[in-house]
């Protein structure tokens, strides 16, 4: 009973458009600080902050899924452990 989990995979059409929507985003919000009518100290510290809440959203997203797939595969081992078990298991031996 060794039932291997399907892979998910994103399709190349998800992936470009989560590349895209995410190249869009940033330009937009780069245009906008750099049309924005203030000084640039200010300009400088939102863009810093824009850089900032990018990369603790690419480090949010790793921890995430680091930790999904731990627990992918600590229940994997869990399953091979009961289907070991099951498979020793004769339940008309007698003791």
């Amino acid at each position: 009973m060794s039932d291997t989990p399907v892979k998910q995979q994103s399709t190349a059409a998800f992936y470009g458009q989560a590349v895209a929507s995410f190249g869009v985003a940033l330009a937009a919000t780069a245009i906008g600080i750099f049309n924005l009518q203030a000084d640039a100290w200010v300009r400088a510290f939102l863009g810093i902050a824009v850089l900032y809440l990018v990369t603790s959203a690419f480090t949010l997203a790793k921890v995430i899924r680091d930790r999904q797939e731990a627990g992918q595969i600590l229940s994997r081992v869990d399953q091979a452990r009961l289907d070991k078990l099951l498979a020793e298991h004769d339940p008309f031996e007698k003791i």
